[in-house]
């Protein structure tokens, strides 16, 4: 049996935004270890608030990760390094004006793209945007299961979220 994908956020999921950062996994959100390559400073300052435990965390979790963020090839590598996680599959988002009939009020621009990707598998998908729009595009459009689950953007990933995925 193929395991269902876990499409990954980065900024607010692994990378929060509340003061101090931490991510509920492991240390807190200070200073990351010593990973080559350093980081330039076009690259985030808030990378340093990454929690290097949610790494093993995410890998132990029953899924197939994949990264659903700007970021983009930039989280394979700046972030998975840091995370211990090997370099990730990355969905492709759309370049141009969306398809005609995909704008809805509330639909978050990602939606119909992880839903393109996943082409019927099952899914849950780790963001700090998801809202009900989001929920019921899926449910209209995805055949297999999916779980939208919101994270907190200030906290980050919280042993409540992984939790959650894990009883998925």
């Amino acid at each position: 049996m193929t395991a269902a994908l876990l499409f990954l956020d980065v900024d607010g999921p692994l990378i929060p935004f509340g003061a101090g950062g931490g991510g509920g996994g492991g240390a807190g959100g200070g200073a990351y270890p010593a990973y080559p390559p350093v980081p330039p400073p076009s690259v985030s300052p808030l990378l340093a608030r990454l929690d290097p435990a949610l790494g093993p965390r995410l890998a132990a979790l029953p899924y197939e990760l994949v990264w659903a963020t700007t970021w983009e090839a930039d989280a394979n590598t700046w972030v998975a390094p840091r995370l211990g996680l090997p370099a990730l599959p990355l969905v492709p988002w759309p370049e141009g004006p969306e398809e005609p009939g995909l704008h809805r009020p509330g639909l978050h621009w990602k939606t119909p793209a992880l839903v393109a990707w996943a082409a019927g598998r099952p899914f849950a998908w780790v963001d700090d945007e998801i809202g009900p729009a989001d929920r019921a595009w899926v449910a209209a459009h995805h055949p297999g299961r999916a779980l939208l689950h919101r994270v907190d953007a200030r906290t980050g990933l919280t042993t409540a979220d992984f939790e959650a995925l894990a009883a998925w």
